[in-house]
């Protein structure tokens, strides 16, 4: 046992919890999980309308809308007050708006205690881009079939719609080739202008979406009135004289991809629009930057500003977004920036006092990709968290295991991003098993506890690797029994599904979900031996 902490006999409890037992996809011991838990789970883990490795996309979805309904027949108020922390924290923004539409097509059903946070709140917390009002009402249209809105949901949208509508987001995300335009959110919510201003653009929104003879841009909107201008330039000059005052690009709102319309992004380009890129554009584009040639004085302007933590912050990007824009950067001139980005991104992530085994599943279920999106795999998550911990200043042995284990070390002080590449080139050295018991058992040296990363689908222990293990022969032998039962166990679930590998109904067995740096709140206040609440609830 480490010399800096000291199991009790009581452990301290999480939420999250298990009700009973079943297999898992690859016929280990399983658990289920009572609906809130199972909800917290699932929805900290998905993309919505996406395959895993085990479910198909459709089962996943009707799987979250059960799960949504059974919650808020329980406790409204739980899913209502679930829905800003999905959104706002979690990153999650399609299963925060499925979340928030079905739950208010499960209040017209009856619940069991009467809600006190009313629908329009839900509804409106569950957006926080001007593009995301559109996708409600396109997922409200195919659940229900219809184009009305239920008065909490039609003011929900209209307080969400009023507080995102502004000109710079019509010129971002009003384009002719949605099906829903921004004028149509505004005829259908009915939303109430925050100042002529804004009643001045709904105006021009419509003029844009019913395409009338006079679309009308007033002196109130500057931005759309600068916009105006530059389009009447003739095209042939457009692009020059944006690069020769770019200050123009930013008083008229352009993006880098109208920009694009007008000519070769070239370095003179990119090093015109940079300075009005958001940071997740910033991040996307570091490539693009290296092979135009974009001057090192711009190139040090965008690692300020992936260096600064209110801007990694504000961008709301996933730890693993700067992992897949170092991989795809060839130069070197961005690495220390996205670092310090990932440090900033991965703040949550606590220093554990003691020894800490972080177990990280690279079976071939955790080769699939969390989206078909993104190039980053659930490896890649399990890895970047286990070394994010080590960074913290924690004394961290980091394992990989399939149907066999290796130890990865790790340098201290050394690069999370280089060695979250290190440890990700040896995934294919264990198999592609899922031998969670047997790696426990293997690499569990009197550490003070254990986290576990993983998609929670264990092999039934002992599985077919019996003759590269020292293991107990016991062949019901579960996750939780594999280590001593007064050592923290935390499992970090990176699929959401539906068997559990971890039983947390019992002392020091705990499980959380997702990809933000946000999933760590509660390991941080159980391993301090405090009891931990849904990490919305007020203190």
């Amino acid at each position: 046992m480490g010399k800096f902490t000291s199991r009790t006999t009581t452990a301290p409890t999480s939420p999250v919890t298990t009700t009973g037992t079943t297999t898992t996809f690859e016929g280990g011991a399983g658990y289920t999980r009572d609906a809130k838990s199972d909800l917290f789970i699932f929805a900290a883990t998905n993309m919505v309308g996406e395959d895993t490795f085990y479910e198909k996309a459709g089962d996943r979805d009707r799987r979250f809308r059960r799960l949504v309904h059974a919650a808020t027949k329980q406790d409204p108020d739980w899913v209502a007050s679930f829905v800003p922390y999905l959104r706002g924290q979690m990153n999650m923004r399609s299963a925060a708006i499925v979340m928030a539409a079905e739950s208010a097509l499960a209040r017209r059903d009856g619940t069991d205690r009467d809600p006190t946070i009313p629908v329009r709140k839900m509804i409106a917390d569950a957006m926080l881009r001007a593009d995301e009002p559109a996708e409600f009402l396109a997922y409200w249209k195919q659940r229900t079939g219809k184009k009305t809105l239920p008065g909490g949901v039609q003011r929900g949208v209209a307080d969400a719609a009023a507080r995102l509508y502004t000109e710079k987001a019509a010129l971002k995300y009003d384009g002719a080739a949605s099906s829903w335009r921004m004028a149509d959110i505004v005829a259908l919510a009915k939303p109430e202008p925050r100042g002529s201003w804004q009643a001045d653009l709904f105006d021009y929104l419509a003029d844009r979406r019913w395409k009338r003879d006079t679309i009308r841009v007033t002196d109130r909107l500057p931005t759309l009135t600068a916009y105006r201008a530059a389009m009447e330039m003739p095209e042939t000059e457009r692009r020059d004289r944006f690069l020769a005052d770019p200050e123009r690009l930013g008083e008229a709102g352009m993006t880098w991809e109208q920009l694009s319309s007008l000519g070769a992004m070239d370095a003179a380009a990119w090093s015109a629009i940079i300075p009005h890129m958001g940071l997740m554009a910033l991040t996307r584009n570091l490539r693009n930057f290296d092979e135009t040639g974009v001057p090192d004085e711009v190139a040090a302007a965008v690692c300020a500003r992936l260096a600064d933590p209110e801007e990694v912050r504000r961008s709301r990007q996933f730890p693993y977004r700067f992992l897949s824009a170092y991989r795809a950067a060839p130069s070197l001139r961005w690495g220390y920036a996205l670092e310090q980005a990932l440090a900033a991104s991965t703040a949550n992530v606590p220093g554990l006092a003691g020894r800490t085994l972080v177990l990280v599943d690279t079976s071939a279920s955790m080769t699939n990709r969390v989206s078909g999106r993104s190039q980053i795999r659930h490896v890649d998550v399990g890895a970047l968290f286990g070394v994010a911990l080590a960074a913290r200043g924690c004394d961290v042995d980091l394992v990989g295991y399939a149907n066999g284990s290796f130890t990865h070390p790790l340098a201290q002080g050394g690069s999370v991003l280089r060695q979250t590449e290190a440890f990700c080139e040896r995934i294919g050295e264990v198999g592609h098993g899922t031998e969670t018991v047997a790696a426990l058992q293997a690499s569990y040296r009197g550490h003070d506890r254990v986290v576990l990363i993983s998609d929670m689908q264990a092999f039934a222990h002992p599985g077919y690797a019996r003759g590269a293990w020292s293991y107990d022969s016991r062949p019901d032998l579960s996750v939780s029994d594999a280590i001593p039962a007064d050592v923290p166990l935390f499992g970090i679930n990176t699929s959401g599904h539906a068997k559990a590998s971890i039983d947390s109904g019992k002392p020091h067995r705990y499980e959380v979900g997702g990809f933000s740096d946000k999933l760590f709140t509660m390991v941080d206040l159980l391993s301090r031996g405090r009891d931990a609440d849904w990490p919305w609830a007020k203190a």
